[in-house]
């Protein structure tokens, strides 16, 4: 088991009517200001209960946040805090808006230029220079309301970035289950692949003895797995809503990458078919994952087969004849899922993706990802080619 240090200070307040605990758990005496997405939370009966519970704060609000949040409307954001001096962000929304607000909270202090927050990945660690936030949480996949990453796109130059740091944790996150009921059938599907792949990108690496890390891992894959295709058709099931809404924030609140390398090269190349295409991006995930664990198969076919084993009773004679059958039941899951596992089914105009991605990937510096830094801009090349 690798070293390491483990740190997560979000009060995490979950179940049903928690939503009445919020009055308590905001600051006093202090501006806050209100985020959100599309409007959706007009339609569930959320935005109500929110003004309701902060009848008496002084409160400014900011609708508008994009799936994939925008650098430039959330400079809009910025804006209105350094001009009416707000003390405190509430994010009312899914993984976007907590995303969003993260970039809202780092960049209203940050002295110079707050694009380099993305260009830079900088790591805001000083409390003193971030403005302090909570979330209600109303759509379960990317864990942001119990961790401290983001990732936020920019629109000028059609880039998806990640940022963080120790000082971006939410200060606490409401999570009610009984919200998913009004949720799109996609977004649930969604939901599902997002954090199922959140927690192969920290398990399906290379043997490290991390036992208990592991079986964490596994659990929770199968969880999803039992519980995804029932809960994006009966999201009312409050045993299926709150399971999956458990999974999603365990899937990435940093419990289960402690003393484990990661690897993370699925998603940094499907937050490109992101930027580029407007995929959906957990429908990214489920192209260019099984076709990455294809090309690095020599690598990750120890973790394969034990993953083949232990999450879907896989038998075989040998190490490589495991890890190849799951991959292939890893995609008939995402298929299970409503997911598309082919570029071409996503989008008409992909012949060149990956030159650009090999392109940009080199531009940035990236010369290598994933666990043992061997995934290089021609393997990168390679799986997105793979994926056409």
């Amino acid at each position: 088991m690798l070293n390491f240090e483990l740190y997560n200070p979000t009060n995490y307040v979950f179940g049903k009517e928690q939503m009445t605990k919020l009055t308590d758990l905001v600051p006093q005496n202090t501006k806050i200001l209100l985020a959100y997405g599309g409007g959706s939370i007009f339609k569930n009966g959320v935005y109500e209960q929110v003004k309701t519970a902060l009848a008496n704060v002084e409160l400014f609000e900011f609708g508008g946040i994009e799936p994939n949040p925008r650098y430039e409307t959330l400079m809009k954001a910025v804006e209105i805090i350094r001009k009416e001096n707000i003390g405190f962000i509430l994010a009312v929304g899914g993984g976007s808006v907590i995303d969003g607000v993260k970039f809202i909270s780092a960049a209203v202090k940050f002295q110079g230029n707050p694009m380099d927050i993305l260009h830079k990945r900088l790591l805001m660690k000083d409390l003193s220079q971030v403005i302090p936030f909570g979330t209600v949480l109303t759509l379960p996949a990317t864990g942001s309301e119990m961790n401290s990453g983001a990732v936020i796109t920019i629109d000028q130059t059609q880039e998806k970035l990640s940022f963080g740091g120790s000082a971006l944790f939410p200060k606490f996150s409401i999570c009610d289950p009984t919200v998913i009921e009004s949720l799109p059938k996609r977004q649930i599907q969604n939901g599902v692949v997002d954090a199922f792949t959140h927690v192969m990108e920290q398990y399906l690496t290379y043997p490290t003895d991390a036992l208990l890390q592991d079986r964490l891992a596994e659990s929770i894959l199968q969880t999803l797995i039992e519980i995804g295709p029932g809960v994006a058709e009966n999201p009312s099931d409050y045993k299926l809503a709150s399971n999956f809404m458990w999974c999603a924030t365990m899937a990435l609140n940093g419990l289960i990458q402690k003393g484990v390398p990661t690897d993370w090269a699925t998603h940094m190349i499907g937050h490109e078919l992101t930027a580029l295409y407007e995929i959906d991006h957990a429908r990214t995930l489920a192209i260019i994952g099984p076709n990455l664990y294809r090309v690095m198969f020599e690598t990750k076919k120890e973790k394969l087969a034990q993953y083949g084993e232990r999450v879907f009773s896989i038998q075989g004679n040998s190490i490589e004849e495991k890890a190849e059958k799951a991959i292939e039941k890893t995609v008939e899951f995402f298929h299970k899922m409503g997911m598309q596992t082919k570029l071409s089914q996503n989008t008409a105009d992909y012949q060149n993706t990956a030159d650009f991605i090999v392109t940009r990937f080199e531009e940035r510096g990236w010369k290598a990802l994933g666990e043992k830094q061997n995934i290089t801009p021609e393997k990168v090349r390679e799986i997105v080619e793979l994926s056409y």
